[in-house]
């Protein structure tokens, strides 16, 4: 049984549960698709009855991309909108953001905030580049930018040569698509684009294309969305428009500068789920509450939960999702009616509830885990 919200007049991109409420979400939207309009951030709650209804609601000025909950204030959420800038509102007031961050030159298409630190945050954006910010102040701490396409054609070559064939690189190439900081260490941050790769920043190294580490996820398409795993640090989750999602271990990445000779980032595949969609897959997500768990959201309309057979919950079983008829499937949802684009796990009550949201403008709250 699902729980089901509609946001009239716009469709959902983002969703997140409160992490000091465990009847509160925030979601964030965009009217006509999200394509040209206002935006909405709606503030939804769950009654006793089990009903949600709309706590407060922040129309916009241009579409939201994403939402973030302040990890140090419990009224305070992020959203990342198309004009370029990110926006601070508090939950407890009405109609205006308390904060404007404006530096990005085109749409912010995620946010992310600091687990650990909890002093900072992170943005994404079509720009190409990568922004880590404080709410303290309207100027980003620092600008990360991924390096360009053209210094990895030796990357590309040799996976080329190692995978047998190659998607075309996106014409989006420099579209970041989401970013966000380790669970486990303040100082790593992850983004993935639009020219297919993936690429890891350790903020306590100076500004250097050299001192990125980077591989080539999904051979040539487009990667829209990663995830770190909650329990493991060095493993991540990585999907897009092939539709399959693929699980690394970044302790196998070589530094990827274009000094670099040697070059060997597809070892770092230690798991593939293939085809796990029928259409690009816009989000995975890790459990909070299992090791070996994540859930898929895809623009074919529905939302999958997997079991990552390649780690029983205390080692590595040295096995792939492949060895499994049902390729580690645990269950799927299929309540939406359009492109699904946001989906997170809640922290709270018994493991397995999940939210997602999509271009139909149902928000759902349903349990993954229970069959």
């Amino acid at each position: 049984m699902a729980l089901n919200f509609h946001m009239q007049g716009f469709s959902g991109y983002g969703v997140q549960y409160s992490p000091f409420f465990d009847n509160r979400l925030a979601v964030a939207s965009g009217s006509n698709f999200g394509l040209v309009g206002n935006g909405n951030l709606f503030i939804l709650d769950i009654d006793p009855q089990g009903r949600i209804h709309s706590m407060n609601s922040f129309m916009t000025q241009d579409c939201l991309y994403d939402v973030a909950w302040n990890e140090l204030h419990e009224n305070q959420v992020l959203v990342a909108q198309g004009d370029g800038s990110l926006r601070l509102f508090d939950t407890s007031l009405q109609k205006f953001p308390i904060a404007i961050f404006k530096e990005h030159s085109k749409e912010v298409l995620s946010c992310n905030w600091n687990l650990i630190n909890k002093q900072t945050f992170v943005s994404s954006s079509w720009d190409g580049t990568v922004k880590i910010w404080t709410p303290n102040r309207k100027e980003s701490l620092r600008t990360l930018q991924v390096q360009p396409v053209m210094q990895s054609q030796l990357v590309d070559n040799t996976i080329a040569k190692t995978n047998g064939s190659r998607g075309t690189i996106s014409a989006n190439k420099n579209c970041i698509y989401q970013a966000q900081f380790s669970p486990h260490d303040e100082n790593l941050v992850m983004c993935c684009s639009g020219n297919s790769y993936v690429t890891l920043f350790d903020l306590r190294q100076p500004n250097s294309n050299n001192k990125q580490q980077r591989f080539l996820a999904h051979n040539g398409s487009e990667t829209l969305t990663c995830d770190f795993n909650k329990y493991r640090p060095t493993v991540v989750a990585t999907s897009g428009v092939d539709s399959s999602i693929r699980i690394w271990d970044i302790r196998m990445l070589v530094n990827l500068g274009p000094q670099s000779q040697h070059i060997n980032s597809s070892a770092a595949c230690i798991n593939e789920i293939t085809r796990a969609h029928e259409l690009a897959v816009r989000k995975v997500a890790w459990s909070p509450h299992h090791p070996n768990v994540l859930l898929s959201a895809s623009y074919d309309m529905t939302c999958s939960v997997w079991q990552d057979l390649s780690y029983d919950g205390s080692r590595f079983t040295m096995k792939t999702n492949s060895i499994d008829s049902s390729k580690g499937f645990i269950k799927r949802f299929t309540g939406h009616s359009e492109f699904v684009f946001g989906a997170d796990w809640s922290l709270w009550g018994q493991p397995g509830f999940i939210a997602t949201t999509g271009w139909d403008g149902n928000v759902f709250l349903w349990n993954g885990l229970q069959r």
